[in-house]
């Protein structure tokens, strides 16, 4: 079989089926809850910059470490050390590549490159912004660590997978929403400093992090999906599937 044959295969396997749903039902209000969370995101990470807010916010962390500690129990720290597991890449990066296949599979290209740019976009930030604050860690973990504190990496990595993961697999409306919530108490990161291996405001910065990178790399895509609809003189809205005459009344 020759390769251009093979491509164009592909090319209309690929363009093949109904029009892609839009990754945004309200754009405009996704994006101010982008812009806003993503604000709220840099506000943190300045305030931690900060060698006078960091003492004030390195007490309330010292507070909720001895807290944590005094509240530990052998069931609780069995849970934590689940969830630690659940966040680290060899749980996050098969359940990344399903999603990808998934996705590959039922040709949703748009939610796709959402999904993957979100990702991507969190692991480019991770290592460097680590380097940049090159905080010291909680002494007495209960588990391995390494590298720097802030942000807390699993937490940026478990928010933007179940994040962008909801966007790019429940359909826009209030089903996301709910899975968004669910997702917001998984991810939220506490486990990591219960277990010690964090501070608190790690796990806020990671968790605000992880998600403003869902939000954004969405409502970007978003954009161009729709910039290319127009362009293609085709309706923003998909107009619903006509009944078959089984279905009529």
């Amino acid at each position: 079989m020759r390769a251009g044959c093979t491509v164009s295969r592909l090319s209309a396997w690929a363009k093949s089926g109904p029009e892609e749903p839009l990754i945004l039902a309200a754009p405009r209000r996704d994006a101010t809850i982008a812009v806003v969370i993503s604000a709220v995101t840099a506000v943190v990470f300045a305030v931690v910059a900060n060698r006078g807010a960091l003492s004030h916010i390195q007490r309330l962390d010292d507070s909720w470490l001895r807290l944590m500690i005094s509240a530990r129990t052998p069931p609780v720290t069995v849970i934590a050390k689940i969830f630690n597991v659940l966040g680290l890449v060899y749980v996050t990066l098969p359940v990344r590549i399903a999603i990808a296949g998934y996705l590959t599979f039922r040709r949703r290209w748009w939610h796709l490159a959402a999904f993957a740019a979100a990702v991507l976009l969190s692991e480019i930030l991770i290592g460097p912004v680590k380097a940049a604050y090159d905080r010291p860690r909680p002494s007495g973990s209960l588990v391995a660590t390494s590298g720097a504190s802030f942000p807390s990496g699993h937490a940026i990595a478990t928010s933007v997978t179940v994040f962008a993961g909801v966007i790019a697999l429940v359909p826009a409306g209030r089903r996301r929403v709910a899975w968004g919530l669910a997702a917001a108490g998984f991810a939220m990161g506490l486990s990591r400093a219960y277990l010690g291996a964090h501070w608190l405001s790690d796990a806020v910065a990671g968790l605000l992090l992880g998600t403003s990178c869902a939000l954004v790399t969405a409502v970007l895509v978003d954009r161009v999906q729709r910039g290319r609809r127009r362009r293609h003189g085709i309706p923003q809205a998909t107009p619903p599937r006509a009944a078959r005459p089984a279905d009529r009344p």
